[in-house]
């Protein structure tokens, strides 16, 4: 199991966003020069946030922004709104166990309870974690490490 790095891409789209909105536009070439990644990823996951209202962008090189306080988005609101988590959960078990053998038959029913409650912990623990954390967090880091 892995998180796709658009998690953590959207993150650093907010903290780029909010670090330098005043001084320049934020547009998907700069975000890209910060991320290290391709303009086509970031514009994808603009796109995501935008769908889910997060952030608003102009066409052209209006910029990104955050379209709402960032103390009302959590990180469990990012990471719905880029992660393809499909409607079975975090964890893809394999689909076709074996079901002449006695492990084959059962690991479904020891698994699924187990696995559901760590994806619950996981979601609990994104919810209670706001972007503002994270945003102050960074301006710290920058103070101290400019």
């Amino acid at each position: 199991m892995q998180i796709s790095s658009r998690f953590t891409i959207a993150l650093h789209i907010f903290a780029c966003i909010h670090t330098y909105e005043g001084e320049r536009k934020i547009t998907s070439d700069f975000l890209a020069s910060s991320i290290n990644v391709n303009p086509v990823i970031i514009r994808k996951v603009l796109q995501q946030l935008k769908a889910k209202e997060l952030v608003t962008v102009a066409r052209g090189s209006g910029g990104a922004r955050i379209a709402k306080p960032v103390e009302e988005i959590s990180l469990f609101d990012v990471y719905k709104a880029v992660e393809a988590v499909s409607q079975k959960g975090l964890f893809h078990f394999h689909e076709h166990p074996n079901l002449d053998c006695a492990v084959g038959k059962n690991i479904h029913q020891v698994l699924d309870v187990k696995l559901d409650r760590i994806q619950n912990a996981m979601e609990e623990q994104m919810k209670a974690i706001s972007l503002q954390e994270v945003l102050t967090d960074i301006e710290h880091c920058i103070a101290m490490n400019p």
